[in-house]
């Protein structure tokens, strides 16, 4: 069986997408391969998915045929670079997808000269076919390069492309993002429990709001400050609410969270 789809990096974004193109039907386990250092998330992967593993990054890079996916950590990026520059350049290569934060597509086209390159940027709810990918284009890709992105990408969740000046915006809101969610929803539930309430109870409550929520404003489409408006009446608790968090500047906080998440990012590409 042709090997078509490659995946350097089986951690938790890695897998993420791994299983949810198998179960997809996208790519058979028997035209994937991975490359994963630690013998024990080999064996998972390999029983798990009932992919092909490797230690060997060169061999995802010269037997996949359509794309490989770097899923690294930044920070090791030139290790990982360095390593797979000997078979270099590949004789028809297949589209290389990044979801390196921070490297921008000079880095990573300057690393495999000739490649097509995608830079995309995908968050944590790809875990449950959730999340949301910023794609953007490198100098060599193609229409049929996009077309492979987008179906990946669209087996975890929506698709975006943007100008890659943009990526570093993306990684602040949507990439680090499920962080800042994940917060409000605990801290809410600690709100509900300081109120008398059980914490499994709380933990419901404040779930469920946060899902629902998220549910109503994308179906109906309204601004989420007329879903507030709608939400608060004259003199009542929400406002009241409202006028607190105001004080406490809890959209100021968040704002300069995206901001300084987008900054990091830029860091890291220059690093």
């Amino acid at each position: 069986m042709t090997i078509k789809f490659g995946l350097i990096g089986g951690g938790v974004m890695g897998e993420a997408l791994l299983s949810r193109l198998i179960a997809k039907g996208v790519y058979l386990a028997s035209e994937v391969i991975v490359s994963e250092p630690q013998p024990s998330r080999q064996k998972f992967l390999q029983q798990e998915y009932g992919v092909a593993v490797t230690t060997d990054n060169r061999l995802v890079l010269e037997q996949a045929q359509e794309a490989v996916i770097l899923a690294i950590k930044p920070q090791v990026f030139s290790a990982i670079a360095q390593e797979l520059a000997d078979i270099l350049p590949i004789h028809n290569p297949p589209l290389l997808i990044s979801i390196l934060a921070g490297v921008p597509v000079k880095k990573l086209e300057a690393a495999f000269p000739q490649m097509p390159v995608i830079r995309a940027m995908p968050n944590t709810p790809a875990t449950v076919g959730a999340g949301i990918t910023a794609i953007c284009m490198g100098a060599y890709t193609h229409t049929s390069h996009q077309e492979i992105a987008q179906q990946v990408f669209s087996a975890v969740g929506e698709v975006v492309e943007i100008a890659e000046t943009l990526m570093d915006a993306v990684t602040g809101l949507s990439g680090s993002g499920p962080a800042y969610v994940a917060m409000m929803v605990e801290a809410l539930a600690d709100g509900g429990v300081a109120a008398g309430l059980p914490r499994v109870i709380a933990q419901q409550l404040a779930l469920h709001t946060v899902l629902g929520t998220a549910k109503l404003l994308e179906e109906t489409n309204i601004h989420p400050a007329e879903l507030k408006d709608r939400v608060t009446s004259p003199g009542g608790t929400t406002i009241a609410a409202v006028s607190q968090l105001e004080k406490a500047g809890f959209r100021s906080a968040l704002i300069e969270a995206v901001k300084t998440s987008a900054n990091r990012s830029q860091e890291l590409g220059k690093g």
